[in-house]
């Protein structure tokens, strides 16, 4: 449980409350780009560090503005907030033989995950990050995962995760260690938003990718 109120940092809990009132009413944050040294840094490990209610103030504006972007999932490094939580949320598409296996994942609080890969399978394909706009590539990640995680409630919660939502928390609990997807990509695959919607969006198993732009799967 996070009901400590002696955990709480008065600094940043006013420094929270400030960011949340200068987010107006449409509840938006600037998301950080690459560059900016809090993607970078090792997320502190939360304990109740916000009162309650600036938490659930903050967790659903960090929905709002996922939601905006668009996106599927936004840790708090990326609002410039170096705590370990993200949000995460994503829903079925309307092509079921789609080979990155999407699958409905509720909206959800993900406090201090972690994660651990349950078998040898790995897939790649392309993958997107809200901080860094404009621009996807292929990163090869782990199909199955045992995720672990505690809720804004402070529940502890664990569950084996496939496909595209194991890529998803895979991705925001990343962040949390100052990882970027790129940094383990296929820099050959680096592509621009616009030219992937022209050459590549065709086909998500990037195989004609590879072959044309020099890369392996």
């Amino acid at each position: 449980m996070f009901a400590d109120e002696s955990k709480v940092d008065a600094e940043l809990n006013a420094d929270v409350e400030q960011a949340l009132a200068q987010a107006g009413e449409d509840q938006l944050f600037p998301i950080v780009q690459l560059g900016e040294p809090v993607l970078r840094q090792q997320a502190e490990v939360y304990n109740g560090q916000l009162k309650h209610e600036t938490l659930v103030k903050l967790i659903e504006a960090m929905r709002q503005t996922m939601h905006e972007a668009p996106g599927v999932g936004l840790a708090a490094p990326q609002i410039g907030l170096g705590l370990a939580f993200a949000v995460l949320e994503d829903h079925v598409r309307d092509d079921e033989d789609d080979p990155r296996e999407i699958a409905e994942m509720p909206f959800r609080v993900i406090i201090n995950p972690r994660y651990e890969p349950i078998s040898d399978v790995t897939a790649s394909f392309f993958e997107g990050c809200l901080s860094f706009e404009g621009y996807q590539a292929v990163r090869r990640r782990w199909v199955d995962i045992k995720a672990y995680w505690e809720d804004e409630n402070g529940k502890a919660h664990e569950e084996r995760l496939h496909g595209w939502p194991a890529r998803i928390f895979q991705h925001e609990t990343d962040h949390l260690s100052g990882e970027v997807y790129i940094d383990k990509a296929q820099l050959r695959s680096l592509t621009s938003d616009e030219n992937l919607g022209e050459y590549w969006a065709y086909d998500p198993v990037p195989a004609q990718a590879a072959e044309e732009l020099g890369f392996e799967l």
